[in-house]
C-alpha cells in the first residue's frame, strides 16, 4: 500500500530547514502532496499586545513562505500547502496529520506521515524543541520521522530495528521507503546476554540458545521480506551486543534512514517510546523513523 501525505514542522532553524528538505524529496518518491506548519501558541499570543501578536503572525506565514520556497527548489512541482499552526508545536503537527490524512487508505493514498528536525530555536521564537519530535513519536497514530545530522551523500541503505514478528508494519514502512529510494534493506536484531551468568548457572548454554533463537526475529521474518519486495536487496543481521540502541545509533552512521517501532499496550496512557528509541531518537547519526503499532 502507497504511503499518503507528508506533513512536516518548521521554525527557521537550521534542523527545520533539513526536515523541510528531507520531507520534500519523500513527498515527491511517494507523488503526494507536502503540508508545511509553523506553530504559534495562541496561549503565548493571547498574553501579548495586538499588534505583537500580528508581528509573530507575519514571522510565522514568512517562514512557511520560505519553507515552501525551499521545499519547491529540490522537489520542483511538488504540490505544497502552508499553514500557521494555532496551538503549540507537537499539538499544531498532529492535527495537521489527522486533517491531511486521507479518509481511509486507498489505492493511491495511504497514513500520513509528520516529519519534524531534531532541534529548533530556543527562547521566545521556540516553534520546534527536541521535545517535540519525542512527544510527536509517542503520541502519533502514524509514523513519524525525526530528521538528525547534517545532510550526507546517500549511504544506500535503509536499517530497520526488528524486535519479534509484531514488527510487521515496521518492516513494511521500512521495506516501501528503500524502494522508493531504490537502496537496500537490512533487518536488524539485537540481543543481550549477561555474561556472568555462565558461573551461576550450569544452564547457561541453554538460556544462551534460546536468547538468541528467541531474538532471532529478522531471520524468521526474511523470506516473507523477500517476497513482499522481490526487487529489494535485503539482508538480515543478529547481532549480541551490550546495548541494542547503541547498536542502532552505530548503524545509524552507514543508513540513510533507521526505522523502529512504537508499540502501544492496551490501556496505555501517555507516550509509547521505550528506552531503546527513545535512546536511538536523541542520538542517531541520521532520520530516524518511529512507526506506532501493536
Amino acid at each position: 500500500m502507497p504511503e499518503g501525505p507528508v506533513v512536516v514542522g518548521t521554525d527557521g532553524s537550521a534542523g527545520a530547514a533539513r526536515a523541510v528538505l528531507w520531507a520534500a524529496q519523500e513527498a515527491a518518491l511517494r507523488h503526494q502532496p507536502l503540508h508545511i506548519v509553523c506553530a504559534v501558541d495562541l496561549d503565548l499570543a493571547e498574553r501579548l499586545s495586538a499588534e505583537t501578536a500580528r508581528r509573530v503572525r507575519e514571522v510565522a506565514r514568512s517562514l512557511l513562505g520560505e519553507a515552501a520556497a525551499a521545499a519547491s527548489r529540490r522537489a520542483p512541482g511538488l504540490a505544497i500547502s502552508t499553514e500557521v499552526g494555532r496551538e503549540p508545536a507537537a499539538d499544531s503537527l498532529l492535527r495537521a496529520a489527522a486533517s491531511t490524512a486521507p479518509q481511509a487508505p486507498s489505492a493511491t493514498a495511504g497514513p500520513v506521515t509528520i516529519v519534524v528536525g531534531s532541534r529548533g530555536l530556543g527562547g521566545f521564537s521556540t516553534l520546534l524543541l527536541g521535545s517535540v519530535g519525542l512527544t510527536a513519536a509517542g503520541q502519533a497514530k502514524c509514523p513519524v520521522v525525526v530528521v538528525r545530522g547534517t545532510e550526507q551523500p546517500p549511504r544506500g541503505v535503509v536499517v530497520v530495528g526488528v524486535r519479534d514478528e509484531g514488527d510487521d508494519e515496521v518492516v513494511r514502512f521500512a521495506g516501501e521507503t528503500a524502494r522508493r529510494r531504490k537502496v537496500s534493506l537490512r533487518l536488524l536484531s539485537t540481543w543481550t546476554y549477561l555474561q556472568y551468568v555462565g558461573s551461576m548457572m550450569p544452564l547457561a548454554d541453554v538460556v544462551r540458545v534460546a536468547l538468541e533463537t528467541e531474538a532471532a526475529a529478522s531471520t524468521r521474518m526474511l523470506a516473507s521480506v523477500q517476497e513482499k519486495f522481490p526487487d529489494l536487496e535485503v539482508t538480515e543481521e543478529v547481532v549480541r551486543v551490550p546495548s541494542p540502541a547503541g547498536e542502532l545509533v552505530a548503524a545509524s552512521l552507514r543508513a540513510d534512514l533507521v526505522v523502529l517501532g512504537a508499540r502501544t499496550p492496551a490501556h496505555h496512557i501517555g507516550p509509547a517510546l521505550g528506552r531503546v528509541t527513545h535512546a536511538v531518537l536523541q542520538h542517531a547519526h541520521c532520520p530516524v523513523a518511529v512507526v506506532p503499532h501493536g
